[in-house]
């Protein structure tokens, strides 16, 4: 796979090896979690480890904590903030401060802000993206858009993870009713047909970090459900994707820098093939589970492209490690 339109090089991975950056004194960097993940996950854990070799001190930090002085330190990067979309309006606040503070932040604010509402999937569409075939609807709006459609359909917020406020059933099926009549009306909803293919083919997640592809994982769901995250019962092996998900999946993320977003340190890529096309389900910039155990490597090349990106806040005093 080729790399993406990235600002950086490839960096070095190796400490022995030159142009390894190492911080000196330590690069303090808050990782940005939440009330329901306070602690660094599992998962990150080799990333946090390939960090400390870089001289950069990892401190976890929850982002709606109004007690934490996030300009005490170098550089944030978001990571399990898995709350937000329940606190949109509060998130939205915190990123304006952090603006305004003007923290080195990983991914970008705009970017993170343009990511937090799905409704980026009619963008990319718009781009010539294959996706899934989606209708935006606000929530007092939302029985008149399903009015017309027919079959098996998924509706969630534009605003949402890990399949909150999430609704799927057959259109004119009673139980699907009472099930829409739960939703906030308060909300903006995305109507989506529901894609067998999810249950009987599987879930694609594509990692890159800073415009580079790491690896991927096939996520599939547990028996009679649908939803692949593991706290479902889903399951995610580690798996070559095809050529053409592939290339699929990178114009996705060109498409996003034409939309004026070419600077991104991750992104998890999530589709599922149609027919014999990749289409793109969600592009996650802001707290994708990335899947690091299931790669090793990956936590190294992550923490590599971290610290050559933050270089520049500490020159001259961030040294590039010689042969031992």
């Amino acid at each position: 796979m080729s790399r993406s339109d990235s600002i950086l090089p490839p960096p070095a991975t190796d400490p022995r090896a030159p142009g390894f950056v190492r911080f000196d004194p330590p690069l303090s960097l808050a990782l940005v979690v939440s009330d329901v993940q306070p602690e660094p996950h599992e998962d990150d854990a080799g990333l946090i480890a390939a960090l400390r070799e870089h001289g950069v001190h990892v401190h976890a930090r929850i982002w709606s904590d109004p007690a934490v002085d996030w300009a005490a330190h170098d550089a944030l990067l978001v990571r399990s903030t898995w709350d937000y979309f329940e606190r949109y309006t509060e998130f939205l606040q915190w990123y304006q401060r952090l603006d305004a503070l003007r923290c080195p932040i990983a991914n970008p604010l705009p970017l993170l802000v343009w990511n937090s509402d799905k409704r980026y999937l009619l963008e990319l569409a718009a781009q010539g993206v294959a996706i899934i075939p989606t209708v935006h609807a606000r929530g007092a709006e939302l029985d008149a858009a399903l009015a017309p459609l027919q079959g098996e359909v998924v509706v969630k917020p534009s605003v949402s993870g890990g399949a909150w406020n999430t609704v799927r059933g057959r259109i004119g099926e009673a139980a699907f009713a009472q099930a829409l009549a739960g939703l906030p009306r308060a909300l903006d909803y995305l109507i989506q047909p529901f894609v067998p293919q999810v249950v009987d083919d599987g879930e694609w997640s594509l990692l890159f970090f800073g415009g580079v592809y790491s690896h991927a994982v096939l996520k599939k769901p547990a028996r009679d459900d649908y939803r692949v995250q593991t706290y479902f019962g889903g399951s995610a092996v580690p798996t070559e994707p095809p050529a053409h998900v592939a290339a699929a999946a990178q114009r996705a993320l060109d498409a996003v820098a034409a939309l004026g977003h070419r600077d991104h340190a991750y992104v998890r890529v999530d589709g599922v093939v149609v027919d014999g096309e990749f289409r793109i389900m969600e592009l996650e910039f802001i707290e994708p589970f990335l899947h690091l155990a299931a790669h090793p490597p990956a936590a190294r090349l992550f923490a590599a492209q971290l610290a050559q990106r933050w270089s520049a806040l500490r020159e001259p005093q961030a040294s590039e490690a010689t042969p031992a």
